[in-house]
């Protein structure tokens, strides 16, 4: 499998947005926060030392798993459950429990620093993402998060332990054989094939396999990875922290495309394919305009609302919730 593109000296969020973002490609960054105090408290009872200094006392949810689950945190043997158990822990406790005797398979994930750990962003500042681009912190055991994507851009920072990422391209979603996107692990739907190979089960995966690309990260180096791409990240040391950033490097407004897609689906989905096939012209013209702006034939003065989105975007929200009003 070939390796994710790397990239050294990028300093400035303008660069970062210009050299990374804009190719919505994934990236290494390798030792981008190599100077952070948090990647230097090591060994883990160090990291423990330096977290305990910010713990604010807050509960949150972690998974626990069984020594033969082996960290994969995945469904169960049934189709409604899982094969781990989710347990409301004191992230103090939660950070003692890592570090003693390894008896179960442990993992915090997506835990938002600004409350747990307040004063840790101050002293671990990541300049390159904008302001509202709040850190998150992973922390657990030896672990295999399923491969999923997001909806939103994701700077991932290693802070302790080794992660290595097996990234797909979104176009490949039609062979990596989506589970159910309500009823997940983690909020997120993930690929059945990527995280269970089974090539008599999910045949078309087997065609893909091969394009997917690996990143290995160690402590101080960071992985940049674009909305929508699958990634699945699995923690190879015994005990392992990361902090990333969430956002969407894009946005024009507080909509999210994702919201789109699920009314479209309703809207769409299930009418005739003659149909769909009509409403997927439509889209293509005027929503993903491959062949250019759909009134470039006219002068600006006649786009109406078509014109410039920082000037329309108000007015065509406010008619999308007329309509939807009805």
């Amino acid at each position: 499998m070939p390796a994710v593109a790397e990239l050294s000296g990028v300093d400035t969020a303008e660069q970062f947005q210009r050299e990374v973002v804009e190719a919505c490609r994934p990236v290494v960054l390798r030792g981008l926060v190599r100077d952070w105090p948090v990647v230097h408290a090591s060994p883990p009872q160090a990291l423990r030392d330096y977290l305990g200094r910010f713990d604010a006392g807050g509960e949150m949810d972690a998974f626990l798993g069984a020594p033969e689950i082996a960290g994969k945190y995945y469904y169960g043997e049934g189709s409604d459950g899982f094969n781990f158990e989710r347990r409301r822990m004191r992230f103090g406790a939660a950070l003692q429990m890592m570090l003693g005797p390894a008896d179960r398979s442990l993992y915090v994930g997506s835990v938002p620093v600004e409350e747990y750990l307040p004063g840790f962003a101050a002293e671990n500042p990541m300049p390159l993402v904008p302001s509202r681009a709040a850190p998150r912190i992973w922390l657990g055991h030896a672990s295999n998060v399923s491969s999923h994507y997001d909806t939103v851009d994701n700077l991932a920072c290693v802070i302790a332990g080794t992660r290595r990422f097996t990234l797909y391209g979104p176009e490949l979603i039609d062979s990596l054989y989506v589970g159910p996107i309500d009823h997940t692990m983690a909020g997120q739907p993930v690929s059945l094939a990527a995280s269970s190979p089974d090539d008599r089960k999910y045949p078309r995966f087997a065609a893909v396999r091969d394009q997917a690309l690996t990143a290995e990260l160690l402590p101080g180096d960071a992985l940049y990875i674009p909305k929508l791409w699958w990634h699945q990240v699995e923690a190879t040391a015994p005990f392992n922290g990361l902090v990333n950033y969430w956002w969407d490097a894009f946005a024009a407004g507080p909509d999210a495309p994702y919201t789109s897609m699920l009314l479209a689906m309703i809207a769409i989905a299930e009418r005739p394919a003659p149909e769909r096939r009509a409403w997927k012209a439509l889209f293509d013209h005027y929503v993903f305009r491959e062949k250019g702006h759909p009134l470039a034939h006219l002068p600006p003065e006649r786009h109406g609302i078509l014109g410039p989105l920082k000037e329309n975007y108000g007015r065509i929200r406010a008619r999308v919730m007329m309509l939807l009003r009805g």
